[in-house]
């Protein structure tokens, strides 16, 4: 295994899952707000599941979103 490879491809996958992790979020926050299902003052519990076919790994990572 190269550790510089492995490790650029880490950080490519990472930037993807947060960029689009991050839109996802503000996509939904925003239209659970206009459609009246939050006010936009709640803070809003979190999760991803993060899996790697192959590796065995399959962890569950849990945190708070405050809109506020």
């Amino acid at each position: 295994m190269n550790e510089d490879v492995f490790n650029m491809e880490i950080r490519k996958f990472l930037k993807k899952v947060g960029v689009t992790s991050q839109r996802e979020i503000e996509d939904a926050v925003r239209g659970a707000i206009k459609a009246g299902k939050i006010k936009g003052t709640e803070t809003l519990k979190a999760s991803v599941t993060l899996t790697l076919s192959g590796a065995g790994l399959n962890t569950r990572i849990d945190g708070d979103i405050a809109l506020q």
